[in-house]
């Protein structure tokens, strides 16, 4: 084992992990290059820096200095302006061990060509799922047993549901994303990365949602997609997350009875969304809806004299 490695294998969690896939800005011009970098201590201390300016300016319990000390309001609010190369390079003196503590603007730039492929990277770190507590997953894999083959589907929702927002408010990846989705307009590789992080963590999902069909015969109402069902959840996710940091008192996340909003909209999604494949009416979801109101699927006749006014135009 090389010296590098000895010491890659020695970082916290999860910067000890195999990075090749999730640091795809590096700029080395073969894969061989780009896959060795990708696991350089050096390159795991600049992300490590990273984060905890990521934590310190966003929080969760972000550093707020006024810049007025008689006025505890007059603070600087940035979104990403806290992440230029020159701030990076010097926080890496304050890596803790094992990290390489030097850091300079040279060598960063000698790794990342430009600053968006650095935050592009920083983005697929802090949303890359191997970023959750070490048992997550296990805990996932069995709440999904229970979804697809368990007594009491209804609260397997729950609990997976439940699982999937408790710590969002508090992690500094989605707090990160927030920001960066409101800093990326007119950013190509920034808005590449959020987009790609996004289906990464989506396609997993939708796997199990295909499989929830089949396992407890449902089939999707025609004009909904396992797409909408996957893009509707995780929408809800990141609301809960913003609301809770924005609202920490609001009720959207229930901690004493494990119980979460997403919970709600996930079961209003397989009540509305999804049908039994023996007794399907086929309807779409507008149709149904029209016949809970009216009685029958078909549009109203309430705005028909707008459209013929509109065809006598």
């Amino acid at each position: 084992m090389s010296e590098n490695q000895e010491l890659k294998s020695q970082l916290p969690f999860p910067y000890n992990q195999d990075l090749r896939e999730v640091l795809t800005h590096l700029d080395r011009r073969t894969p061989f290059s780009r896959e060795r970098l990708a696991n350089d201590p050096v390159t795991a201390a600049y992300l490590a820096a990273a984060m905890r300016l990521v934590v310190r300016h966003l929080g969760p319990e972000p550093v707020r200095t006024p810049r007025d000390p008689r006025d505890g309001n007059s603070v600087d609010r940035p979104l990403l302006s806290f992440l230029t190369q020159r701030s990076i390079a010097a926080e890496v003196a304050n890596n803790p061990d094992p990290f390489p503590r030097q850091g300079n603007v040279s060598t960063m730039r000698s790794r990342w060509k430009s600053q968006s492929d650095f935050i592009a990277d920083l983005i697929n770190f802090a949303m890359w799922q191997g970023n959750n507590p070490a048992d997550f997953h296990d805990q996932v894999a069995a709440g999904t047993e229970r979804l697809l083959e368990g007594p009491n589907m209804v609260d397997a929702v729950h609990d997976l549901a439940y699982l999937n927002v408790r710590d969002a408010a508090c992690l500094p990846a989605f707090r990160l994303g927030f920001a960066a989705m409101t800093s990326a307009e007119g950013d190509e590789v920034i808005a590449e990365a959020i987009s790609s992080s996004y289906t990464g963590f989506l396609e997993p999902w939708k796997e199990v949602y295909a499989a929830l069909l089949d396992a407890r015969h449902l089939q999707l109402r025609p004009g909904i997609t396992l797409d909408d069902i996957a893009n509707l959840l995780a929408a809800t996710i990141d609301g809960l997350a913003l609301r809770s940091i924005g609202d920490p008192s609001s009720d959207l996340i229930d901690h004493e009875r494990q119980r979460s909003l997403l919970g709600t909209m996930a079961l209003a999604v397989v009540h509305s969304c999804l049908e039994s494949s023996e007794s399907a009416d086929g309807m779409t979801l507008e149709d149904a809806v029209r016949t809970k109101i009216y009685g029958h699927a078909e549009a109203s006749s309430a705005s028909a004299p707008c459209r013929a006014a509109d065809a006598g135009q």
